[in-house]
């Protein structure tokens, strides 16, 4: 992949940039022919220097008619990935319709590491001049997802300890003495309020050691209400974020799930951490390539171009 060797290169791309935002053919090769997703961002910065204005703000006026999805995976790609997850943390949370979106909040408290979740919220409060956690809190009605996002909040503070197998196999008895007619939900959220999400990768995996089925398996055989299914879902993408993301994509792209813009944020994040762990679970699960069913499933044009190529990207970023 060619990539600019210097300043000037920078400043040349944003030269080609700066007339062809109407191009959504050009605008694809510069970034996904010329720029990795570190470089797109600092694109971005040389674009308000040279010109005064926002290149992603600039993208996003250009989202309309066919070129829209071309467009706004472009205006993803110059973002850094902390304000990236604060906009789809507050568009998640602020839905038009649909009600508030879980499952991208989860995404982003348990698939981003601790100190990201900080600088996450940093970016929330100084874009939107409000606080990523009252948020959460304050919407309504309740939900049990927000209990389960407000104790890992808690857990991503202070937490840099390595894992420990004998605090994973004290907190993997726990879970399980916790069944009864209803999950323990007091045992639950205590736990996930104080351990790091590595110590609760390790947890399950004792669990599933210790007594022979995952945590998971437990949840769908013996329980089924709100607390539970929220549960559920969380220890699923927690246990496993690139097989969750290898499902996610595969029935967005089948047409099974309404997008909303899942699949343009997917393959810009994944682009920068799990791209190839994603498309091995995609293939083993489905028997075909990621980029093969891409390829299949949208017409040519520019934008099965640009997630083709974030999809090759092959984590250089990363």
């Amino acid at each position: 992949m060619a990539k600019p060797s210097s300043q000037s290169s920078i400043e040349d791309i944003c030269k080609q940039i700066h007339g062809s935002l109407e191009n959504p053919s050009l605008l694809v090769r510069v970034f996904a022919s010329q720029l990795t997703l570190c470089e797109c961002q600092k694109t971005r910065e040389k674009y308000m220097e040279m010109y005064g204005e926002d290149l992603h703000e600039c993208l996003q006026n250009k989202i309309h008619g066919q070129t829209s999805r071309t467009h706004e995976v472009l205006s993803l790609m110059v973002l850094n990935p902390h304000e990236r997850d604060a906009i789809m943390a507050k568009n998640a949370i602020f839905k038009k319709t649909g009600g508030v979106n879980y499952k991208v909040l989860i995404e982003i408290y348990v698939g981003r590491k601790s100190s990201h979740l900080f600088l996450i919220q940093q970016a929330y409060q100084s874009k939107f001049r409000r606080h990523l956690d009252q948020d959460i809190m304050s919407i309504e009605p309740p939900h049990s997802y927000q209990k389960i996002l407000m104790a890992l909040g808690a857990s991503q503070k202070a937490h840099s300890a390595d894992a420990s197998v004998h605090i994973g196999k004290c907190d993997a008895q726990r879970l399980f003495q916790s069944r009864g007619f209803k999950i323990d939900e007091g045992v639950v959220l205590e736990i996930l309020s104080k351990r790091s999400i590595p110590q609760l990768k390790l947890t399950l995996s004792i669990y599933k050691h210790i007594y022979g089925q995952s945590y998971t398996k437990h949840l769908e055989n013996e329980y089924g209400g709100e607390f539970e299914d929220a549960l559920q879902f969380v220890v699923k993408f927690l246990s496993n974020p690139p097989k969750y993301y290898a499902k996610t994509l595969e029935a967005i792209i089948k047409g099974r799930t309404k997008d909303e813009g899942s699949l343009e944020s997917i393959i810009v994040s994944q682009s920068e951490t799990h791209t190839n762990k994603v498309r091995e679970y995609y293939k083993n699960l489905y028997g075909v390539d990621l980029i093969e069913d891409i390829l299949e499933s949208f017409p040519h044009g520019d934008f099965r171009d640009l997630l083709v190529a974030l999809t090759m990207k092959s984590n250089i970023d990363s």
